[in-house]
């Protein structure tokens, strides 16, 4: 009989052991680092953009973006400047700690504050792999439409902080707000919700403190008390 679930089990087994490896080398370098995950479109790439405008002037700043092929997003940011790394997958769906983990050593972390990981565009395989970030990010938005804390439960049950993107077309779309808020809430209660455009600038400044007190906690905890995601 094929043996799938041990298979299954020591690959995620040795994926924990390099997630705990990155943690520890980001740690050492006062690196805080996230993870932001989102269905293809979502607006991943415009939301790291826009942080990286804010606050590059107050932080030094470098991202990783993992893409199943091309260096588009990855050239956007380095574009501003900014250290960028980009992970073709060939293939795969999600980004795992060993890709982390080679991308780590092209970035200079003594010389960094904050990282951010721009996950494969999926709502199922990212949930399953840690990359030994300090928190994951999920970014949703209202053209997905409402359900989707319902069909896809894993990745809102596994995220520290949940962005809406594209509130501005909100009147263009049959969303039902509360209605998504509740699937949120039943499946990760008291998750941080933030309604954001990234278009418009709507609730950015809120994600922005929200990022920056993150930011200052782990500073002051040296990141104690943060789980390996």
């Amino acid at each position: 009989m094929p043996q799938t679930v041990p298979v299954v089990e020591q690959i995620l087994s040795a994926n924990d052991r390099i997630a705990q490896q990155n943690r520890v080398e980001l740690d050492s370098a006062n690196v805080f680092g996230i993870n932001l995950m989102a269905s293809p479109g979502a607006g991943k790439t415009s939301l790291i953009l826009s942080t990286i405008r804010s606050l590059m002037g107050k932080y030094n700043i470098a991202a990783i973006d993992g893409d199943v092929a091309t260096s588009i997003d990855a050239d956007k940011v380095a574009a501003l400047g900014v250290p960028a790394v980009q992970i073709n997958t060939g293939g795969a769906c999600h980004l795992d700690a060993p890709m982390v983990q080679s991308a780590l050593k092209q970035l200079s972390l003594s010389d960094l504050d904050l990282l951010i990981v721009e996950n494969v565009g999926n709502l199922i395989c990212p949930t399953g792999f840690k990359l030994g970030v300090h928190l994951n990010v999920l970014i949703a938005s209202i053209p997905e439409g409402d359900d989707k804390p319902y069909k896809y439960p894993g990745m809102y049950q596994g995220v520290d902080a949940m962005l809406l993107n594209k509130i501005d077309v909100l009147d263009y779309f049959d969303f039902d707000m509360e209605y998504f808020k509740s699937g949120v809430e039943i499946l990760n209660p008291g998750l941080v919700f933030l309604p954001i455009s990234c278009k418009t600038g709507q609730g950015m400044d809120v994600w922005l403190d929200w990022l920056q007190s993150e930011l200052e906690k782990f500073t002051s905890t040296k990141g104690k008390g943060y789980e390996i995601r």
